[in-house]
């Protein structure tokens, strides 16, 4: 018994030090990303930076100073673009995921959770060459626009929603679903005041998940936002993102540009951060008082 236990323990401590060095070795890229872009592109960080319009392209040169300008439409765009999308994604995903998880055995519910498991892996470029094609045929007049590019991300978003959304309503045990029912309460009561609110840690989880998901694409806003480099015109007019002016400015030529590339690249990566480990506090603390109760 002993030698059984020790070897036991020898076995603990081993996958202790390589489950350390795995998480050691996922945080390398991560730290290393947030190192690089804070080093090349804190020094930009101003309140002019987050405030006003990017500058024309511009390389420094000998009796030349280029302009600095800033990302703050594309900041604007970004709150506006991806707002709008999860106002079409969070509600068409939920309802999805609360039909799947209530009626896993009928076809439609079981058509939902295949079609999610398949669209969450949908390449992102996908996405916004559909909705570039259909507007194309039904309404030319807003290929390049808000309305476009919320579209785009809302595809990528359902999926996400639905299948993060399902997952958290079938750990709701079935007992308490039976037991509301016995006393009867209507199905629909059960199903939005005790199963989703139960579960409502979970689907706050997923919702956030796609909205930053969503919010560091760049792909799919190619072909529907377009971009710009004024503030918000309208939701049938093109627009600029974070994730589309890094992508433009950084491949560009001017020297400013890969600057103002660098500074969005932090404000995204900060942005996303913040949001992330502030979710994380509030989801916490409402699993804390659901306990508590």
């Amino acid at each position: 018994m002993s030698s059984r236990l020790q070897r036991r323990k020898w076995w603990s401590h081993l996958l202790t030090v390589l489950s350390g060095l795995c998480v050691a070795i996922v945080l390398v890229p991560l730290v290393s990303v947030i190192y690089t872009a804070a080093r090349i592109g804190g020094p930009a960080l101003s309140l002019s930076f987050l405030t006003s319009n990017p500058p024309e392209a511009c390389t420094p040169s000998p009796g030349i100073t280029c302009a600095v300008g800033g990302i703050g439409p594309a900041i604007q765009g970004t709150v506006i673009v991806v707002g709008v999308a999860a106002a079409i994604a969070v509600p068409i995903g939920l309802a999805a995921a609360i039909f799947a998880a209530e009626y896993p055995t009928r076809w439609l519910g079981r058509a939902i959770s295949f079609t999610a498991d398949v669209l969450t892996g949908l390449p992102s470029i996908i996405a916004g060459v559909f909705i570039y094609l259909l507007l194309v045929i039904y309404d030319p007049a807003i290929v390049f626009s808000v309305i476009s590019g919320a579209l785009a991300l809302s595809v990528i978003m359902i999926p996400i929603v639905t299948r993060t959304t399902e997952l958290s309503l079938r750990t709701v045990p079935q007992e308490l679903r039976e037991a509301a029912l016995a006393l009867g309460i209507p199905k629909w009561r059960t199903t939005l005041q005790i199963v989703v609110a139960t579960a409502l840690p979970g689907v706050l989880t997923g919702t956030l998940l796609a909205v930053m998901r969503a919010a560091g694409e760049a792909a799919p806003l190619l072909f529907t936002l377009f971009g710009s480099r004024l503030g918000f015109e309208g939701f049938n007019r093109p627009a600029q993102a974070l994730p589309l002016l890094i992508y433009n400015f950084a491949e560009s030529g001017a020297e400013n540009w890969r600057e103002l590339a660098w500074g969005a690249s932090l404000i995204l990566i900060l942005m996303i951060l913040v949001t992330s480990v502030l979710s994380r506090l509030v989801i916490a603390r409402m699993v804390r008082r659901m306990r508590g109760s």
